[in-house]
């Protein structure tokens, strides 16, 4: 039996379709965050980006996102070392760091309901910025810890 591509393919090499795989879709790097001036801390909101939906953690317009959302990212492997407000479980940042996929990764479970069952989805722990205040007010901790810690 061979070996799965996340196992045998750098991230530099993987195809489109492969780096695609990897997103999770559990929707927390949609959420916003906001640094520090002063400190360079980083705080996580459950504000979400409004194209996310809230109940799903799906881009309602994933082709056109960049064009309609200034800041969006689009993740290069080049970029993923750099990014500190990843999720800790994300599939791009732990394979990166040379580790494998989380044992509720869609990929090994085969479904995508893995993610919220295991709790590391945004789908019903955020709101959507159309309907949020400040971000300030919003501020949590959950989207910067491992499932196991963020209950």
């Amino acid at each position: 039996m061979t070996a799965p591509f996340w196992e045998t393919t750098p991230l530099t090499e993987m195809t489109t379709e492969q780096w695609e795989s990897l997103c999770d879709g559990c929707g927390r790097c949609c959420l916003h965050k906001l640094r520090d001036d002063d400190t360079e801390e980083l705080h996580y909101t459950s504000v979400a980006c409004r194209l996310l939906d809230v109940k799903t953690c799906q881009c309602t317009d994933y082709a056109q996102r960049r064009r309609k959302v200034q800041d969006c990212i689009t993740l290069t492997p080049k970029m993923i070392p750099e990014l500190d407000w990843l999720p800790p479980d994300c599939a791009y940042r732990r394979l990166s760091e040379g580790r494998g996929l989380p044992q509720w990764h869609p990929l090994l479970t085969h479904t995508s309901q893995s993610v919220i069952t295991a709790g590391e989805s945004a789908a019903g722990r955020c709101i959507s910025e159309r309907r949020a205040g400040a971000l300030e007010d919003y501020i949590v901790s959950w989207p910067g810890l491992p499932a196991e810690e963020s209950h």
